[in-house]
């Protein structure tokens, strides 16, 4: 099937999912962002750390930074 969306995905406008029994909107997102917490960056430090994985790793070298310096204290 080719399709010609931005998403590549193979959804149809033509499907109309109004109808569909049993749907629930939004059944598993509580469990989807479960442990999540979305941070505004500021575009300065954005620039610098363009995906949550540099943020992260960033993030985890500070702590144990940190970490260190509380026990060394």
């Amino acid at each position: 099937m080719e399709t010609d969306n931005e998403l590549g995905d193979e959804l149809e406008d033509e499907y109309d999912f109004s109808e569909m029994k049993g749907a629930v909107r939004g059944k598993y997102a509580k469990q989807y962002h479960e442990g999540v917490k979305l941070i505004m960056l500021e575009p300065d430090v954005a620039k610098i750390f363009p995906d949550a994985k540099s943020v992260n790793e960033a993030l985890r070298a500070l702590a144990k930074i940190i970490q260190q310096h509380g026990k060394a204290a």
